[in-house]
């Protein structure tokens, strides 16, 4: 026997095998190859068989599957050679394809009419189906009634009685892509990563980011400033965007650490030639604890005055009465350590000459601040009265004078 004989002979002997599948029937195959409209899929001793490209993209348009892939899909058509679906379209489905359908776990495509009791009914093909309120979507709606009219794509979650019988559920699918987003999420989350999530929920402990397809992660307080965080909710809103940092992650809990004061420079680098012994700054006491008070000297740097550092007082722990969280005053700098970011100072003798000279620069500075703000304020404010004035003359201008 020739070559062209054998060729001949085993494309025969394919074309008998593909008449052997039927319509409706679930195959499984090897992807081949991958063409601009269909892709070929090698189906064994059954010959090749196509499918749509597109239904091989997901809702963005990318391909998820290569040469190499295997697939299952139905068949929906053996007339001129065999065409595969992965998804049974709107109103091409029989009962036959339903069922196999149902026992492949493929996707349908119906379209919701109305609201009934319970749940929705949904016309799939030429038959009615029934998808349970709960099963139509992963979130609560105010309004059943914004499904109807709408076409989704379903799982059958039970059929029988020849379609009498006949449930799917909307919520199975969406889960199913949420979970395979959430995986690739996952992936692409590495310790040092900026990523940029929406805050879902805010506590006083920090706050819960969805960095995504529902994947969560913790700011916590500590990490959400250099400078002390008293209240998260003056930091965070739910449903605010916010861009942070991760710090870590436990592969076996599952637990995302991030922050956000990693994403603007440590104030504490400044602090070797900012801060000497002997200097009087200017700072607002923070807390105070039974050993001493932590002291501010500005946003993210904070110092502590020992106990031992205020004047001897009658009975211990005396000395803490005559502070108060919030208190600002002058404090001389008795100690430097930015390697394990500690300063030590102590409170100067209200009333002295230090202390009235860096209250005062520190007052000074303040005003010229607010000053500047207030200036900013007005000429933003003035800006915008020219604005709608501006606005005003154009409205009243006839076309041609325009």
């Amino acid at each position: 026997m020739s070559e062209t004989d054998e060729d001949f002979a085993a494309l025969f002997e394919a074309s008998i095998q593909a008449k052997r599948l039927e319509k409706g029937q679930t195959a499984e195959g090897t992807i081949v190859a991958i063409g601009p409209e269909v892709a070929f899929v090698n189906v064994g001793g059954k010959g090749e068989a196509t499918i749509d490209v597109a239904e091989l993209k997901n809702d963005d348009g990318v391909l998820e599957v290569a040469v190499g892939d295997r697939i299952e899909a139905t068949v929906v058509s053996t007339s001129g050679g065999v065409v595969l679906s992965r998804r049974l379209a709107l109103g091409a489905a029989t009962a036959r394809q339903l069922e196999d359908a149902f026992r492949a776990g493929l996707p349908v495509e119906g379209k919701v009419e109305e609201v009934v009791k319970g749940g929705y009914q949904v016309r799939i093909a030429r038959q009615r189906a029934f998808c349970p309120m709960s099963q139509i979507d992963t979130v609560r709606t105010a309004d059943p009634a914004v499904h109807e009219g709408h076409v989704y794509t379903f799982r059958i979650i039970e059929f029988g009685e020849d379609g009498r019988k006949f449930v799917v559920s909307r919520r199975a699918l969406l889960e199913e892509e949420q979970r395979a987003r959430a995986a690739e999420i996952r992936r692409s989350i590495a310790v040092g990563a900026v990523m940029t999530g929406r805050i879902v929920s805010v506590r006083d402990f920090g706050a819960f980011v969805d960095l995504g397809a529902g994947v969560q992660g913790l700011l916590h307080v500590s990490e959400m400033g250099w400078s002390r965080v008293a209240d998260t909710s003056q930091v965070a809103t739910p449903g605010q965007e916010i861009t942070v940092k991760v710090l870590r992650v436990d592969e076996a809990t599952q637990q995302i650490a991030l922050g956000l004061k990693q994403l603007s420079a440590d104030p504490w680098t400044t602090v070797p030639t900012a801060y000497e012994v002997g200097q009087v700054r200017a700072g607002r006491v923070t807390r105070i604890a039974p050993f001493g008070a932590f002291v501010e000297l500005e946003p993210g740097i904070e110092g502590l005055a020992h106990a031992s550092t205020f004047a001897p007082a009658g009975r211990s722990g005396e000395w803490a009465t005559s502070l108060t969280p919030g208190m600002t005053g002058a404090f001389e700098i008795l100690s430097v350590e930015p390697e394990k970011k500690r300063i030590g100072v102590a409170l100067v003798e209200e009333g002295s000459s230090r202390s009235e000279a860096v209250l005062n620069a520190g007052g000074a500075a303040q005003e010229a601040s607010d000053e500047r703000e207030a200036t900013a304020r007005e000429d933003a404010a003035k800006a915008q009265s020219f604005g709608s004035l501006a606005d005003k003359l154009r409205g009243a201008l006839t076309p041609r004078e325009k």
